[in-house]
């Protein structure tokens, strides 16, 4: 299946160098190049292949300058594309992503079902037993405040940056508007659905070595909450009040104005009330509550119909 395919891995490297060159060596013959990705590693992660491995589809790209995971994989993306490869799979260098998967990665792609696939560790209960309970905790969040700033409701695990991606996809995406450090995954899928592409999740085992994370949750979760919530605002005016406008918008716009004309009315008279020390009527508790309850209703059918909305046919059919 794969014979015509030019498949290329990319291994951002930063602070890898216990497990780099073991993931490098199970890294089947269906791939032509591998990209080590040494992004100003403490530890010389790209000295060390270098010196140590002699496989010759490696490649070792250097940043002068430690940018991040995304970065790393945008300079990946660029020498993908330079060499005339068509695709692309990331691959961590810290040995928590079994490289025997690949093909199941690439299936999708090449057989026009998915224009970028990525893993999931949710799918299977058994996948979860060796996670630690506090990212257990964060991807759950994380992927569902993901769903709704990226419009990819039937994808999980958004943090998982086991992925694959077709180099023709690569060509559409605005790579210098992506983001370079640890959001890279989940601000990959805005841009995705931006321009439409279908993305599949690849069910896969969680698996944790010895290895310390460079992810503080603590930190993440505050961030990626407030990056989420400004991809959503903007995947949601661009694709529901300028390029389009159809049923969706209309719920929105009617939920959102009636839930604050409810809000705002009730919230007068409550004050009103306890300045005055005196109860609401029951009217007026109802022309409160009732522009809330309908603006509700509007509110979750316009989610009803991003769910439906989510992309369905691969941008890579016009390639093949």
């Amino acid at each position: 299946m794969f014979e015509n395919v030019r498949i290329a891995v990319a291994i951002p490297c930063y602070k890898v160098s216990q497990h780099v060159l073991d993931v490098i060596a199970a890294i089947g013959p269906e791939v032509e190049r591998i990209y080590a990705i040494d992004d100003a590693c403490p530890e010389g992660s790209g000295q060390l292949i270098t010196t140590h491995c002699t496989d010759p589809r490696v490649q070792v790209l250097h940043h002068p300058s430690n940018q991040g995971v995304g970065a790393a994989m945008l300079t990946a993306y660029q020498a993908a594309l330079r060499d005339g490869l068509d695709i692309v799979v990331k691959i961590d260098g810290d040995g928590q992503m079994n490289p025997a998967l690949l093909p199941a990665f690439i299936r999708p792609i090449v057989k026009g079902q998915a224009d970028y696939t990525k893993g999931n560790r949710f799918y299977r209960p058994e996948s979860l037993r060796s996670m630690p309970p506090i990212r257990l905790f964060g991807n759950a969040v994380l992927s569902f405040i993901t769903k709704l700033s990226c419009g990819y409701w039937n994808c999980m695990d958004p943090t998982n940056g086991y992925t694959a991606i077709h180099t023709k996809i690569i060509k559409d995406l605005p790579v210098e508007k992506i983001e370079k450090r640890y959001f890279f995954e989940t601000d990959m899928l805005y841009h995705l659905n931006i321009i439409r592409a279908v993305v599949r999740d690849i069910p896969m085992h969680a698996v944790y070595n010895d290895e310390k994370s460079n992810l503080k949750i603590s930190k993440a979760l505050p961030e990626f909450l407030k990056k989420n919530i400004s991809r959503f605002f903007k995947r949601y005016i661009y694709l529901y009040l300028i390029r389009d406008f159809n049923i969706g918008s209309l719920y929105s716009l009617l939920g959102g104005f009636l839930c604050s004309v409810g809000g705002i009315f009730g919230g007068i008279h409550w004050i009103k009330g306890i300045m005055n020390e005196q109860a609401a009527s029951s009217g007026t508790v109802m022309l409160a509550a009732l522009p809330i309850i309908i603006g509700m209703q509007f509110l979750i059918a316009f989610l009803h119909y991003d769910v439906s909305n989510t992309p369905k046919e691969p941008l890579l059919l016009d390639f093949y």
